[in-house]
């Protein structure tokens, strides 16, 4: 039986990465999604590929106007939303903390808390006759630090305290919020990094080398953890950080 089947799940980010790995696996398993994001071509071309199950909208996150029109696009076409992943969001410069730009910090918050904020502000609201599963994107970086990141690393810090405080909230509507929270693994936004990288102090920390299993995890094993917290499956799992890192954080002090 399809672990989806019957759903709908609305995908932030879904244009590429993780996001575009976790909407195939979510079609295989039987739900109708909808795509978002700002990256229109590429999200048209994965529309395509998924066929009639999905449809897509192109929104910028940090904006309410365009979140809330995503939200309420996928109501109007699949009449409801049983499942969210808000996936989106960016890593912002490669720099030390004294040299880091407002700009960039403030376009990274704008993003990646904002941006979440936003989601859960819409999709909570969409949700609230029926229930639901939000599973917000966070990283090993929302429990420990990297050097150079400090927007990305106290971005991701406070998804997690939204995904927290969402999770209170929302329980009293059966709709459950978690996060899952994946090491570097393969992605456009990593690749993007580590060309940007130009010297040793700049380059990115977590390498396989670094992993206690010995390799970078994929895509498709992020995906498969929130397809879990997305379904029926984790009925009674809410407020919680998930890690899929490989091992990385299990050295870090409670």
């Amino acid at each position: 039986m399809a672990r989806l089947g019957g759903k709908t799940v609305l995908i932030t980010g879904a244009a590429r990465g993780i996001g575009a790995a976790a909407a195939r696996l979510f079609v295989q398993e039987g739900a109708q999604v909808m795509l978002v994001d700002v990256l229109e071509d590429p999200l048209r071309s994965l529309a395509q590929e998924l066929g009639t199950c999905a449809a897509f909208v192109s929104a910028d996150i940090s904006d309410e106007a365009s979140c809330a029109n995503a939200v309420n696009a996928t109501v109007e076409r699949f009449g409801r939303i049983d499942a969210a992943l808000l996936n989106a969001g960016i890593a912002g410069d490669l720099k030390p903390l004294v040299d880091y730009s407002a700009e960039t910090f403030d376009k990274v918050v704008a993003v990646n808390v904002r941006g979440t904020w936003l989601g859960l502000k819409h999709v909570m609201r969409a949700m609230q006759p029926s229930g639901g599963s939000i599973v917000v994107t966070a990283s090993t970086s929302s429990v420990r630090a990297t050097p150079n990141m400090v927007a990305y690393v106290a971005s991701k810090h406070a998804v997690v305290g939204l995904m927290r405080a969402a999770a209170m909230e929302g329980a009293a509507h059966g709709i459950r919020v978690n996060s899952v929270n994946p090491a570097t693994v393969d992605t456009p936004m990593v690749r993007d990094l580590e060309a940007g990288a130009h010297s040793t102090a700049n380059k990115v920390q977590t390498k396989a080398r670094l992993i206690p299993l010995q390799r970078q995890g994929t895509v498709e094993e992020v995906a498969q953890l929130m397809l879990f917290l997305a379904s029926d499956e984790s009925s009674f799992c809410t407020g919680a950080v998930y890690m899929v890192d490989g091992g990385v954080t299990a050295g870090r002090a409670a």
